[in-house]
C-alpha cells in the first residue's frame, strides 16, 4: 500500500533480467542472504597484500612459534600460559589438563588470526574489519567448548547423568529442527504471553490504519502534563520491549510520572505490503500517530520518543517538520538511534551494493524480509553468546534455557516490506543520505539540523547494533540543545534501565546549541559515571519541557476517527 494515489512506474523486466534475479535469489537462499562477492573481494584484498608483506609474514611466523613453545611448556607442566579471561573457559574443569591446553590453544589461535587479518599494509579498513570478523566467527566455530569430547563440563554432566543429558539434547535438537521447518508447533504452556504478563500496561487502541495501531495508556496520576508523549518503536521489532513486564515497563514508568503516553504498534507486514515505502512509514506511522495524539489530548505540542530505527524514522519526520515550519514538537528523544551510519557497528561490514542487490532479489520472491533472516543476522554479531552458548546448553548439557521476558520478546520478530527495507539499506546505510543531506521528503531534501526541538539522546556502552560513538554523532548534526546519556548495558538491556536495576550506571551531560564540539572520548573523560539508571533524569527532563500538570483529559474520543477500538495491547502486536 502506498500513500501516493499511483504507484511509481518501473520498466518491465526482460527475460534475461528475470533469469538473473532468479539466480541471485537462489544464491541468497543457499548463503542465508550473504553475497559471496562481499567476502571474495575482502579476501582478495587481504590475501594479495599479505603475500606482498614479508615483514608481516615473518611477524606471524615468529608469533606462531612463540605460541607453540608456550603451549608445549604448559603441556609439560613447566609453565602456565597466561590467557585473557574468557567466560567460556572459566569453569573449574577448564583449569585441568588437557582442557587448559585446549582452551589456551584456541584463544591463541583466535588472537593469531586477528593479528593476521589486521594491520596488513594496504588493505582497506572495510575489508580488514570484515575479514577479521568472519575469521573470528570461523575460529570460534571450532572452540573446544562447542564439542562434547573436549568440554569438561559436558563430560562431567554425561558421567553424572549416565548420558541422559545427551539424550535430552538430541530430543531438543529434533524438536527445534521440526519447528524451524514448520513440521511441529510448541503447544506447551508458555511462561510469558503478550497481554497476559507482557505488554500489560492498561490502555486502549484509539486509532488504526493500514500500518499502525496507536495505543493510549490509562493515566495513573490525578493530573497529567498537557503535552503527551508519543513513542515510535523500531519497525523491526514488536513495540512491547518498552512495555515488557510490569517492573521494567518504560510506559508504566512515564505514566506513573504524570504523562499521557501514546505508543505506535506496527503491523507485521506480509506479501501484500511489499510496496510500502519509508515515506509510508513516516506518513502512516509517525505523522498519523502525531495527528491522533494531539487531536485526542487537544494539546498544541507533544514530546516524541524514538527507539532504535524508530528514532531514525523520528529524526526524518522531525527534520521534515522543521524544514516546513511545523512546530508541534516540544522535544525529541532518541534512544539507541543513529542518524549517521558510517560507523553503524558490525552489520555495516556486510553492506555494499552487491549485498543489497542480493537481498533485494531474495525479497522479491516473498515481498518481505523474514524475521528469521533478521534474527540470524543479529545473532551472528554475538555468536558466542547467542549461537554457541545456547547450543551447548540445549544440545550438549540437555538443559532448556529458562524463559525470561526479554528472551521471549527477542524471539517475537517482525517482517519488513521489500521496498521499505531496500530504501533503508540503500538510502540510510549504504549511501548515508540522511547525514549527508541527500534524503528527500516530498520533493525537497531534509537536514537533521532543521530539528528545532531540544534533544535527549541515549547511547549504550555495549551496543553492537548502534554503537554509542555512532549515536553520539548526533552532536555533529544537531543545531539545538542536546542532552546525551551513556548508560551501561547493551542495545536492549541498556534501554531497559528501570530504577532499582542492580549494577546500572550512566553518564549525562547537556550541550548547548552554541557550545563547541567535544569528541566522544573527551565527553567520556569529562563526565563521571553515576550509579543508578537514567529513567528518572529522563522523566525530569521531559517534565521541564512540558507545561504544568492539569486535570486528566478523557481517554480518546468517544466517537469519530479516534474512538477507542479495543483494549491494549491491540491486534497488530499479535500478528505472526
Amino acid at each position: 500500500m502506498l500513500t501516493d494515489k499511483k504507484k511509481p512506474k518501473s520498466e518491465p523486466q526482460t527475460l534475461y533480467q528475470t533469469l538473473d534475479h532468479m539466480a541471485h535469489a537462489n544464491v541468497a537462499k543457499a548463503t542465508s542472504g550473504l553475497s559471496p562477492s562481499v567476502l571474495a573481494e575482502a579476501w582478495m584484498d587481504w590475501a594479495t597484500h599479505l603475500a606482498a608483506s614479508p615483514g608481516k609474514q615473518l611477524q606471524l611466523a615468529t608469533q606462531a612459534f612463540q605460541n607453540l613453545s608456550a603451549l608445549g611448556a604448559t603441556s609439560l607442566g613447566v609453565d602456565r600460559l597466561e590467557a585473557e579471561t574468557d567466560h567460556r573457559f572459566s569453569g573449574e574443569g577448564w583449569q585441568n589438563y588437557p582442557f587448559n591446553v585446549w582452551s589456551q590453544a584456541h584463544q591463541q589461535s583466535w588472537q593469531w588470526w586477528q593479528d593476521a587479518t589486521t594491520g596488513v599494509h594496504g588493505v582497506t579498513p572495510e575489508h580488514q574489519n570484515l575479514i577479521a570478523f568472519v575469521t573470528g566467527l570461523t575460529v570460534d566455530a571450532g572452540a573446544p567448548s562447542n564439542f562434547a569430547p573436549t568440554n569438561p563440563d559436558v563430560i562431567a554432566a554425561t558421567f553424572a547423568q549416565s548420558g541422559q543429558n545427551l539424550i535430552r539434547g538430541s530430543q531438543h535438537l529434533s524438536e527445534d529442527i521440526a519447528r524451524k521447518n514448520g513440521y511441529a508447533q510448541d503447544d506447551s504452556p508458555q511462561a510469558f504471553e503478550v497481554g497476559v504478563n507482557l505488554a500489560t500496561a492498561p490502555g486502549k487502541v484509539v486509532f488504526r490504519n493500514a500500518l499502525i495501531e496507536l495505543i493510549q495508556y490509562s493515566p495513573e496520576t490525578g493530573t497529567v502534563h498537557p503535552e503527551p508523549i508519543l513513542i515510535v518503536p523500531a519497525w523491526i521489532m514488536k513495540y512491547y520491549i518498552l512495555d515488557l513486564s510490569s517492573h521494567n515497563s518504560l510506559v508504566r514508568f512515564l505514566v506513573g510520572k504524570g504523562f499521557t503516553v501514546f505508543m505506535i504498534s506496527w503491523k507485521n507486514p506480509d506479501a501484500e505490503d511489499r510496496d510500502l515505502s519509508m515515506e509510508d512509514y513516516r506518513k502512516l506511522g509517525v505523522m498519523d500517530a502525531m495527528d491522533a495524539a494531539l487531536a485526542i489530548t487537544d494539546a498544541p505540542k507533544l514530546n516524541a520518543v524514538g527507539y532504535c530505527l524508530g528514532g531514525t524514522l523520528l529524526s526524518i519526520a522531525a527534520a521534515a517538520m522543521g524544514r516546513d515550519g511545523d512546530d508541534r514538537l516540544a522535544s525529541t528523544s532518541f534512544l539507541a538511534a543513529q542518524v549517521d551510519f558510517t560507523e553503524a557497528g558490525q552489520l555495516r561490514l556486510f553492506v555494499n551494493d552487491s549485498e543489497v542487490t542480493l537481498i533485494e532479489d531474495m525479497m522479491a520472491d516473498k515481498g518481505y524480509l523474514s524475521s528469521d533472516q533478521m534474527a540470524g543476522a543479529f545473532a551472528m554479531l554475538r555468536a558466542r553468546d547467542l549461537i554457541w552458548g545456547p547450543a551447548i546448553k540445549n544440545y550438549l548439557m540437555g538443559d532448556r534455557a529458562e524463559a525470561f521476558d526479554l528472551m521471549v520478546w527477542n524471539a517475537d520478530g517482525t517482517r519488513m516490506p521489500a521496498r521499505m527495507h531496500s530504501e533503508y539499506l540503500r538510502k540510510l546505510i549504504l549511501n548515508n543520505d540522511l547525514a549527508e543531506g541527500r534524503y528527500r521528503v516530498g520533493d525537497k531534501a531534509i537536514a537533521v539540523s532543521d530539528i528545532r526541538a531540544p534533544i535527549f539522546a541515549v547511547g549504550t556502552e555495549d551496543d553492537h547494533v548502534a554503537p554509542w560513538r555512532s549515536v553520539y554523532k548526533l552532536h555533529l548534526f544537531a543545531d539545538t540543545d542536546v542532552t546525551f546519556v551513556l548508560t551501561s548495558g547493551g542495545h536492549n538491556a541498556g534501554i531497559l534501565s528501570e530504577p532499582g536495576h542492580k549494577g546500572r550506571h550512566f553518564r549525562i551531560a547537556d550541550t548547548k546549541a552554541t557550545a563547541p564540539y567535544s569528541d566522544p572520548d573527551e565527553w567520556l573523560t569529562a563526565n563521571a559515571p553515576e550509579d543508578g539508571t537514567w529513567w528518572k533524569d529522563f522523566a525530569s527532563w521531559l517534565a521541564a519541557r512540558s507545561s504544568a500538570p492539569v486535570e486528566i483529559p478523557h481517554m480518546g474520543a468517544k466517537s469519530g476517527r479516534y474512538k477507542a477500538l479495543c483494549d491494549a495491547p491491540g491486534t497488530y502486536v499479535m500478528q505472526r
